[in-house]
């Protein structure tokens, strides 16, 4: 029964470190208290996402080895966080955590299972859906405001504010333990994942964006998102990584003055376009 109440234990946090694509449950442990430092009840819903999204794994059955790489965990840990985020969180916000993180892990699946990569859409999907009805049909108000100031606004806040927006983190303390969360796993992914949150900043600042929002990491969390997709330690790599931060940024700002809740689209839109780049280098260059 320990054995059991361990492994669990590890592929729940695991799953949570997968959400910046990092197997790795001392990574997941890092974002749970980066979360639970910015909101007891988002880093509540964090868990219990990631606990319905494995029940819901294993009792369908799906493969374990997929389950304990937390592959079915990262976009339900998502869905839970984002809808306290945006939503006061009554009963029937609760509710959906929970159908949400179902559902989420259930779509994974049959991406997964149709080798289609589709990083955080599951997380996207129910979200969108989320907002629309909560907004539309079963309106239910945003939560208090409790706005941050944001008295430093250097490139270091920026990159702290990128990684924390993730996870839909405001502080500098949560995008600074983010940061560390995922050098201890990756420190190659981390340092081009601080290098996108620079440059992101700048391209939005082209494009005359509010400066509060890019310093805020609004235009920077995507970005980190593909860095830590395509880094490696190829040259190649590098040129990969600056390319999916380039249109996922673009992504981000037409998304933005569309008035569409970006989310995590731009990552999931540059990285399929990425991938198609990829492939269509021949087979010597890759």
């Amino acid at each position: 029964m320990k054995s059991k109440i361990s492994l669990y234990s590890k592929t729940i946090l695991t799953s949570i470190g997968q959400i910046m694509l990092q197997e790795n449950p001392w990574t997941g442990l890092l974002f749970l208290a980066g979360i639970f430092y910015g909101s007891v009840a988002m880093g509540i819903a964090a868990i219990l996402s990631a606990v319905t999204a494995l029940i819901t794994a294993l009792l369908l059955k799906f493969d374990k080895n997929e389950i304990e790489q937390g592959l079915y965990g990262f976009s339900a840990t998502l869905v839970g966080v984002a809808l306290i985020f945006f939503f006061k969180p009554e009963p029937v916000i609760w509710i959906a955590i929970i159908a949400g993180s179902s559902l989420a892990a259930i779509l994974q699946h049959i991406f997964i299972k149709r080798k289609i990569p589709v990083f955080t859409l599951p997380f996207i999907i129910i979200t969108w859906i989320g907002l629309y009805i909560f907004h539309n049909v079963f309106i239910i108000g945003g939560p208090a405001s409790g706005s941050e100031l944001l008295n430093d606004q250097n490139e270091l806040a920026t990159v702290a504010h990128g990684f924390g927006e993730v996870i839909f983190q405001g502080s500098i303390l949560a995008g600074v333990i983010f940061i560390l969360a995922v050098f201890i796993n990756n420190p190659v992914a981390a340092l081009y994942a601080i290098a996108s949150g620079v440059l992101s900043a700048y391209i939005s600042l082209q494009f005359s964006e509010p400066q509060t929002d890019i310093h805020m990491g609004l235009f920077s969390f995507n970005a980190v998102l593909c860095a830590i997709t395509f880094s490696g330690t190829r040259v190649r790599d590098g040129i990969y990584v600056l390319f999916s931060i380039l249109v996922s940024t673009l992504f981000d700002i037409y998304m933005v003055k569309m008035g569409w809740p970006p989310l995590t689209f731009p990552f999931v839109a540059s990285s399929w376009i990425t991938l198609l780049l990829k492939k269509s280098v021949p087979a010597k260059y890759r």
